[in-house]
């Protein structure tokens, strides 16, 4: 007859004291409690592995970390995966790593490679406020979630108070990142489907509209404006640069003086700064090559053309020329990239080519062919585009002297 072995109670667990040697308890069914020497308590099952029928043991953890009541459920839970021929200790291992997996394999994990992915392709400022929106709205509630575990509704419940103040660009631009990164977590094996592919159809759709600009008969007008304003002169500067070198708000505020070639005459803008990755060539008139003047007494021992106001050893904020269009009567009627639809509009109504028009505004090409040519053929008629367009602001400037009209004829020792 098989002998029975008592079940330990806690007093007895509790009163069991350390020995020389090492020695066990038996609660029976395989569990026992381990006292060693140093006097800690570690709760063991001992069992035959399926198929094999070899021993083995299994450590469940220590006591009184873990209770007599809390190791027999542990104890059942092992023998209920005996019985479908499951070993405890491998499903244990099994289970740790699928829990270490999900650790690693969290959306802010796949969040922060994304991140440094995105800095490599576009504008640092355009990462960092995809990151920054992500930050805001998303990453709080799903970033410690294993992206495995992300599905529609969860995104959805998230986005809704962005949805309900009326903010449907921010959520488009939420919808288009999350979709990134779940297509990253994709392409490295960490989920094989992206369930939000179609989330953005769920919401409704931004309102387009295009940056406000003026009528390119008002360009007097602003120039008036901007001679007769009260703003610093390294924005007023910044501003006259803008508009003749049809370049977008942030190329022109990190324009450095490394990148002005003055002996041939071009300003040449590094892809990493350009929204499109391309390097861009822009042929300078004698208007700016006058203002580079202007701006040389002001900057002409710093980095930065345009230095900003606060800190010069950093470029002007992006958004300077944004708020003296405002100061100076602009508002809700012209925006600093707004300045580059005017020129495409003058351009086009003055009938030059719309190809030279597309290449002097930095717009890629998607024909590789022709962008070819455009590079090495497009620079010569585009600097007598760009000629024409400083002579044609230079004129509806007339009378109210410009920074670079002001300086254009002046002999300048360098």
């Amino acid at each position: 007859m098989a002998r029975m072995t008592k079940p330990l109670t806690n007093t007895e667990i509790k009163q069991a004291k350390a020995k020389e040697k090492e020695y066990s308890l038996n609660d029976g069914n395989g569990l026992s409690l381990r006292i060693k020497p140093n006097g800690s308590k570690l709760w063991i099952f001992n069992y035959f592995r399926p198929y094999t029928k070899k021993r083995s043991n299994i450590s469940f953890g220590k006591y009184p970390e873990l209770t007599l009541a809390e190791v027999r459920k542990k104890k059942e839970e092992a023998r209920n995966l005996l019985a479908q021929d499951i070993d405890p200790k491998t499903h244990k291992a099994e289970e740790s790593e699928k829990q270490k997996e999900a650790l690693e394999n969290t959306f802010f994990v796949h969040t922060a490679k994304w991140y440094e992915l995105k800095k490599t392709q576009v504008q640092l400022s355009t990462a960092e406020q995809a990151w920054n929106n992500l930050n805001r709205h998303v990453l709080p509630e799903l970033g410690n979630i294993p992206v495995h575990l992300i599905k529609p509704k969860l995104v959805i419940d998230i986005l809704k108070p962005v949805v309900n103040k009326g903010s449907y660009e921010t959520v488009k631009r939420l919808c288009r990142g999350i979709n990134e990164i779940m297509r990253l977590a994709v392409a490295s094996g960490a989920i094989e489907v992206n369930y939000l592919a179609d989330i953005t159809k769920l919401f409704p759709a931004p309102v387009k509209t295009n940056m406000a600009t003026i009528e390119p008969s008002r360009l007097p007008e602003l120039m008036r404006a901007i001679v007769n304003s009260n703003i610093y002169r390294n924005t007023r500067c910044l501003m006259e640069w803008q508009l003749h070198t049809m370049t977008r708000p942030v190329e022109a505020a990190t324009a450095r003086w490394e990148d002005i070639d003055f002996e041939k005459k071009v300003w040449v803008i590094p892809e990493e700064r350009m929204k499109m990755k391309k390097p861009h060539t822009i042929p300078l008139t004698p208007q700016t090559l006058a203002l580079l003047e202007v701006i040389r007494s002001i900057s002409g021992h710093r980095e930065y053309l345009f230095p900003n106001l606060r800190n010069p050893r950093e470029h002007a904020n992006s958004q300077s020329v944004n708020m003296a269009l405002k100061r100076i009567g602009f508002a809700g009627q012209l925006v600093s990239h707004g300045m580059r639809a005017l020129a495409s509009t003058t351009l086009n109504e003055q009938g030059f080519d719309a190809d030279i028009i597309e290449s002097a505004l930095a717009h890629v090409d998607r024909n590789e062919v022709r962008r070819a040519y455009n590079r090495a053929e497009y620079l010569e008629r585009r600097r007598i585009l760009m000629c024409w367009w400083s002579e044609h602001i230079e004129k509806a400037a007339s009378g109210n002297m410009s920074m670079a009209a002001g300086m254009k004829n002046l002999k300048v020792v360098v």
